[in-house]
């Protein structure tokens, strides 16, 4: 069909044919309108991306219906398009790799089949945890996906990751929903879980860069907190004391001695909650005085045990397989029902909190108990570490909480000549400090 200047008298008239057609402007080179044969129009733009020939194809690149652009409307974007084929774009591919491009949730998708690397550090590049790895996706499926899954991951701003936080943050995206008879899903939101997430969607997108399908991080960026606040709670003498009565107390009310033990174990060895938990008669050298984890956060993992967590060990009985009753199960502390470990401190942990009066202790704050009691007690970082199966003594610091008592009391003993110089009396009249309460934190 000859080529008329498009206005909107003229689109009007156009009528369907046996087949689609296009009108080509007369004034606007590439500029046109399809007419389908049900009748429907749209505005379009032709042209061959720049540099090219008659040799390279012609690429059509759609504007809008007819009903929803005006004329002038519709001659401003074709110009605008073409003005970006000659500076050497190709809108048409462009927007077919958008089409195309990853969603979030579809990148997630990826990420299971394909990510759950360790990007940075020693063991950059190993496989994570299954485990780990199975709860980042459990984040990534019930926090981002309902906040963000739909988008594509070129279209996430440093502003939607801080949207998200602040929605974790307020819950909403918490659930509790029932998913069998013996079985539920519990969602839980809040600032300890948005910096989680936060920094799962950082390895998401770093996954994404090292694929090639994002060339920048949006988290990076982002103003939010990142870390998490550093936990400086650790017991006290007297606040273990108080546990270990707890613990006696309620193995007399028949609490499954496996819990008890296993509480026992954390704070006699600081090791973390599943490797006493899950912890193998194969991994308990008694003859060596250490344990040989086979499977911890760092890797395999030797740990000195004191003589008391020795003692310990040597009274524990050796249970039987759940499956097989004549066979000794491979566990310390099997479960009461299938083949795999005990696990039910999660139950009976508050329990033992309640008891002892200790609300707001974790059972990781058993860890930061040893950890500070050795340094407290002028133990070297590094022996600390070997203690606590860290790899690195940057992390130990994080445990070497130098508690106040003793603190004080070597502070005292150092500032006690300069104390009684400067008030002309001996040192010895120095009143002792007394030991601060300990704040819970």
């Amino acid at each position: 069909m000859k080529a008329r200047k498009l206005t909107k008298t003229v689109v009007d008239d156009l009528e369907p044919a046996d087949r689609l057609y296009r009108v080509f402007d007369a004034e606007l080179k590439g500029f046109c309108v399809r007419v389908s044969p049900g009748g429907g129009k749209l505005w379009q733009v032709e042209y061959r991306p720049y540099p090219g020939g008659r040799n390279v194809p012609k690429k059509r690149v759609t504007l809008g219906a007819t009903n929803v652009l005006t004329p002038d409307d519709a001659r401003k974007m074709a110009k605008n398009t073409l003005a970006q084929v000659t500076g050497g774009a190709d809108p048409a591919r462009a927007r077919k790799e958008k089409r195309e491009e990853h969603t979030m949730a579809s990148l997630v998708d990826l990420y299971e089949e394909e990510g759950g690397k360790i990007l940075r550090g020693r063991r950059q590049g190993q496989p994570m945890k299954p485990r780990y790895k199975a709860w980042q996706l459990n984040r990534f499926r019930h926090h981002v996906l309902p906040l963000l899954g739909n988008k594509r991951i070129s279209e996430i701003m440093p502003t939607d990751v801080e949207r998200m936080v602040k929605d974790i943050s307020a819950g909403k995206t918490a659930t509790d929903e029932k998913i069998g008879p013996r079985r539920r899903i519990i969602v839980r939101g809040g600032e300890g879980a948005a910096r989680k997430v936060a920094r799962d969607v950082s390895s998401l997108f770093g996954f994404a860069i090292h694929k090639g399908l994002v060339s920048n991080n949006p988290v990076e960026t982002a103003a939010i907190n990142k870390v998490d606040g550093r936990r400086e709670r650790y017991l006290l003498l007297e606040e273990v004391q108080r546990l270990g009565r707890a613990l006696d107390e309620l193995e007399d009310e028949g609490i499954n001695p496996k819990a008890l033990d296993i509480v026992r174990l954390w704070a006699l060895t600081g090791c973390r909650r599943d490797e006493i938990a899950g912890l193998r008669w194969s991994e308990v050298r008694l003859d060596l005085g250490c344990l040989v984890l086979d499977d911890t956060k760092t890797g395999k993992s030797a740990r000195p045990l004191a003589a008391p967590a020795v003692a310990l060990l040597r009274t524990l009985p050796r249970y039987a397989d759940a499956g097989q009753p004549n066979v000794q199960s491979p566990w310390v502390f099997p479960a009461s029902r299938g083949s795999g470990h005990f696990q039910g401190t999660k139950r009976i942990w508050p329990k033992i909190t309640k008891k002892a009066g200790l609300p707001g202790v974790t059972p990781h704050t058993l860890r930061h108990t040893l950890g500070s009691a050795a340094v407290s007690g002028g133990m070297a970082l590094p022996m600390v570490a070997a203690i606590l199966g860290h790899a690195d003594t940057r992390s130990t610091q994080i445990y070497a909480h130098v508690q106040q008592h003793p603190a004080m009391e070597a502070a005292t003993r150092a500032v006690g000549g300069i104390a009684a110089a400067l008030a002309g009396k001996k040192a010895a009249s120095v009143v002792p400090l007394k030991r601060p309460k300990q704040q819970a934190r």
